[in-house]
């Protein structure tokens, strides 16, 4: 069983940054792949990135690349998520998810996920 926490949300100005932490506790975090899904109001939770165990494998949606950066540290049991250049548009809440895996196989589904945290709201004004 792994427990997750996300912190970091808040409002912030179109054009700024933020930085999501989501601690993890509980197994060992390091076997763990993890994702940072999204859901804004009236929508579906969509994927944003994930990363491999080792964080060596990432993959992001299109409508985040080149702005948005996910890295671990597996010492301190904790995943990121810088954002950069934030648009109202990636107003949403913000949820962090982890799936035992062993490979560097990365998932984009929320149903290969087995743990959520309770997630973080982020609020861009224009």
């Amino acid at each position: 069983q792994v427990q997750l926490v996300e912190s970091g949300g808040g409002l912030v100005q179109a054009g700024g940054s933020l930085r999501l932490s989501c601690a993890a506790s509980g197994r060992t975090f390091s076997t763990y792949a993890m994702a940072w899904f999204r859901q804004a109001p009236g929508k579906e939770r969509e994927f944003v990135t994930a990363i491999s165990w080792g964080g060596s494998n990432t993959h992001y949606a299109d409508s985040v690349k080149g702005r948005f950066t996910i890295s671990r540290d597996n010492a301190r049991n904790t995943v990121y998520l810088q954002m950069n250049s934030l648009k109202p548009e990636d107003t949403a809440v913000y949820y962090c998810a982890a799936r035992e895996e062993y490979s560097d196989s990365l998932y984009v589904r929320e149903v290969d996920y087995d743990y959520w945290g309770q997630g973080t709201q982020v609020t861009v004004s224009a």
